[in-house]
């Protein structure tokens, strides 16, 4: 039962196949830190490899390669296969939006010659975590007459970053009583982005003079940050970790790991027997709401479309055709960590270095909010990963009664089709910035394309 360190096997070409995965997925980490940007490189990425937009096809048939785009945010990629669709689909879920400060619809404001943004935190995340980082905005923004700006700021060297400010420790004696959750509050999140003021303003002169870079840059008045998406994230780009440099520190990798090993995967199969899928989506951070999360019907929406265009479709036969489906719903797993093993159970947790993980259950005490996947759908992925020689492991997210967490899992699970957790380790998960192994991104990546080829 016990899963060895996969390292140790592999040859040269393997090893030089590893990198070569990794050095994509550092770019696709570093160049795709907002849902829109991935899903921009994945269209990208896509047509590079012959797929085309589902909706400027009309027919399709077995061989052909489409693929969705939903608002921008998600985007769902088909390879049918050579079985009729009603038998079923392989599919590749995960997301790909990752916890961040969003900034407020009125966000800007002066304080005592200090020009700040306001902001309100997306998903879990640690808030004393956020201080004194250097960070950068990513988003866009929607003026009045239609025209979209593509907002980024802090990643070039040239560029300037921005940050938090943190209490310095000679006055921070009552705030280190705190407890960790209330050492920063949420209020308190608000970015620093600057403090020289145009010479003719008397009131708000350091606004003023933000306002007039922003009119600059962009065309950008103040009231267009009512119709702005703009998020904080971490500034710079994915690298190696470790001096063996087996690893790879990013901010993202919840989850954007999975999706860029499901992307990869999906974009290698040759000609699949079942139809492949392969589904990127938003807001699993916050409960896969909205219209662009996992609960919206994009997702059925589309294999009834793609359905149509084969010919198929009747309202009967998207139901026989997900129900018969099989699912890989992709998300990351805690990573044993040495420094904090009282929260794990060492037999059935996740290492660094052995595999992809799968997680037969999520949830929380009592598997509450899980999947569980049945013994019977384990046992031909069990094979499925022997057969392609995919080093993986089992495990749970904490000790019963410490851990849980959730996925977009249970949500395609109430067509009937099978579905279990699978991912990749990540240390220090939801940090601005998180670490992997190199070798559970390659293992990952084999999962899926044996998963679409073979399940």
């Amino acid at each position: 039962m016990e899963r060895k360190n996969v390292w140790t096997s592999y040859d040269e070409a393997q090893l030089k196949e590893l990198e070569t995965l990794n050095e994509g997925y550092k770019y696709f980490l570093s160049n795709g830190k907002t849902e829109r940007e991935c899903v921009k490189l994945a269209v990208s990425m896509a047509e590079a490899c012959g797929y085309q937009n589902l909706y400027e096809v009309s027919e399709l048939k077995t061989g052909d390669k489409v693929y969705a785009v939903n608002m921008k945010k998600t985007i769902a990629l088909f390879h049918i296969g050579e079985e009729p669709i009603e038998q079923g689909m392989n599919i590749l879920g995960a997301h790909i939006d990752s916890p961040r400060l969003d900034l407020k619809q009125n966000p800007l404001y002066e304080d005592t010659d200090l020009a700040y943004l306001d902001t309100h935190y997306y998903g879990g995340v640690k808030k004393y975590q956020w201080v004194t980082l250097p960070l950068a905005i990513h988003g866009v923004v929607a003026k009045k007459d239609g025209t979209i700006m593509d907002v980024v700021i802090g990643e070039e060297e040239s560029d300037p970053v921005l940050g938090i400010t943190d209490l310095l420790i000679h006055l921070a004696g009552k705030q280190m009583e705190k407890k960790a959750s209330v050492v920063v509050e949420g209020e308190d999140l608000d970015v620093l982005i600057g403090s020289k003021p145009l010479p003719e303003e008397e009131k708000d002169g350091v606004k003023a003079g933000i306002l007039s870079i922003l009119k600059e840059k962009y065309g950008m008045e103040e009231e267009d940050f009512l119709s702005a998406e703009l998020e904080v994230v971490p500034a710079g780009k994915a690298r190696d970790f470790g001096l063996d440099r087996s690893m790879i520190m990013s901010y993202g990798q919840d989850d954007r790991v999975c999706a860029y090993t499901s992307l990869a995967g999906m974009l290698n199969i040759k000609q699949p027997k079942k139809t492949a899928v392969c589904i990127l989506v938003d807001k699993e951070e916050i409960g896969s709401v909205g219209a662009t999360g996992m609960q919206s019907r994009f997702f059925e929406n589309t294999v009834a479309e793609v359905m149509d265009r084969m010919g198929v479709y009747s309202d009967l036969a998207l139901r026989r055709a997900l129900t018969n489906s099989s699912m890989l719903s992709s998300d990351v797993s805690a990573a044993y960590d040495p420094t904090y093993a009282s929260v794990f159970e060492k037999k059935n947790c996740a290492y660094f270095g052995r595999g992809v993980v799968f997680n037969k259950y999520t949830g929380a005490r009592g598997k509450s909010g899980s999947n569980d996947a049945s013994a019977e759908y384990i046992g031909r992925i069990r094979k499925v990963m022997d057969d392609h020689n995919v080093a993986f492991q089992t495990a749970e997210l904490g000790r019963v009664d410490i851990g849980g967490g959730g996925t977009i899992a249970y949500i395609p699970a109430v067509y009937g089709m099978n579905v279990i957790d699978s991912g990749v380790a990540v240390l220090s998960m939801h940090a601005p910035w998180e670490i992997c192994s190199k070798a559970d991104i390659y293992e990952a990546k084999k999962c899926y394309e044996a998963f679409l080829k073979d399940m």
